[in-house]
């Protein structure tokens, strides 16, 4: 494989630092790395794929500058509102763009067991999304616990956002039927944990996965960006990276 230049947007933070190693590690190159305060609009067009793990209010900057300079985008950024969904599929009709809460191999082949799993056992079975990360993560639930839980929904022909169930607290009756529940728990050093427990009548099956470095997610990150940069405009998701 050729050695693709990589812009890593957010390059100072945790990820970035992730990225850079799994970058190399994959002999590709740096081609840029940018923080707040800085952009990548004046780099773009140096680089062969954009990485962005920053923060929700650079988005429309970051996929402004993919536009302009007609280079694929990789979207790690977690914490994002329907409005930066419609910016994605917006930019998605320029260059090609993929965005995951999760860029894990093994929790993109989780998510496509679990809606398989909601579509099999139907609404009799209750699903609860569990995950646990590290105590200066910043937002809840996790953008890979939505992603689960979305293919939950998916499994089962449902909306997320109609039937989704968080923050219980206090006398909040019974659980509502076919509802996909959330909690989230926050301490420690944890990398992520993520379970998806589907509990039927006097059974349970539980989908769970570890992640015991975030270098795990850096190296799938760059192997979308490998994927993604062979692509003509359009969204992508790690699906599609691993053909399912």
């Amino acid at each position: 494989m050729a050695q693709v230049q990589f812009g890593v947007i957010g390059h100072k933070g945790r990820m970035g630092r992730a990225l850079e190693a799994a970058i190399a590690d994959a002999g590709h190159a740096l081609c840029v790395g940018v923080d707040a305060g800085g952009s990548i609009g004046a780099h773009a067009s140096q680089c062969d794929v954009l990485i962005d793990f920053s923060a929700p209010d650079a988005l429309a900057a970051n996929l402004a500058a993919a536009r302009e300079a007609g280079k694929p985008i990789v979207v790690g950024t977690t914490g994002l509102e329907d409005a930066h969904f419609v910016m994605l599929a917006d930019t998605a009709k320029a260059v090609p763009v993929l965005q995951s809460g999760n860029f894990s191999l093994g929790v993109t082949l989780m998510a496509h067991l679990v809606r398989e799993a909601a579509a099999r056992l139907g609404p009799d079975w209750d699903i609860e999304v569990l995950e646990m990360h590290h105590r200066m993560k910043v937002d809840a639930p996790s953008g890979t616990a939505k992603l689960l839980g979305e293919a939950a929904a998916d499994g089962r022909g449902i909306a997320l956002a109609e039937n989704m169930e968080s923050g219980r607290h206090g006398m909040t009756g019974a659980r509502g039927l076919g509802a996909i529940g959330f909690a989230t728990l926050r301490g420690g050093t944890v990398a992520g944990e993520h379970s998806v427990i589907f509990a039927g009548n006097e059974e349970r099956l539980t989908i769970a996965h570890s992640a015991e470095n975030r270098m795990i997610f850096a190296r799938g990150a760059v192997r979308a960006g490998e994927w993604l940069n062979a692509q003509g405009a359009g969204r992508y998701t790690m699906n599609d990276v691993l053909g399912l």
